[in-house]
């Protein structure tokens, strides 16, 4: 069931459904606006919509998923309903991405490319803690 948030940006979005068009199409939007093209290995994804005005992005799976980006250690879990705003090296506003600290599940609120630091990707979460990693250990191995 899709949020209101989701609802509210729907008029004049982009919208694909089902598993492969829309995985392509959120791997094309990382890639567009300057994100490893890994940020999301998201499996059964029933709708991925994109509203280019707003910059509105919102991906609905199947089921929850927890996935760990091996070269950096890290597990992220990803809700059944992912939402963020996005433009140019930047996704503020994230909504069901959360990440494993020690015993504690913190959510994502922000994810950016370093402008001083190439090759940098920093994530922040809702407590005001970063962590920035090297924007490799996210690109999907083609």
């Amino acid at each position: 069931m899709a949020s209101q948030l989701i609802d509210a940006h729907r008029a004049g979005a982009e919208v694909a459904n089902g598993d492969d068009v829309g995985k392509q199409k959120c791997i094309e939007l990382l890639q567009e606006i300057g994100l490893p093209n890994g940020l999301f290995p998201l499996e059964g994804v029933e709708e991925f919509g994109y509203n280019h005005a707003s910059g509105f992005v919102w991906i609905v799976q199947n089921k929850k998923k927890e996935h760990t980006f091996k070269q950096i250690k890290q597990t992220v879990s990803y809700a059944t309903e992912v939402t963020a705003f996005v433009k140019k090296g930047k996704m503020k506003k994230v909504t069901g991405v959360k990440t494993k600290e020690l015993f504690l599940w913190l959510s994502l609120v922000e994810v950016y490319v370093e402008q001083s630091s190439t090759g940098k990707l920093t994530f922040k979460t809702g407590t005001g803690l970063s962590d920035s990693f090297d924007a490799s250990a996210f690109e999907l191995a083609m």
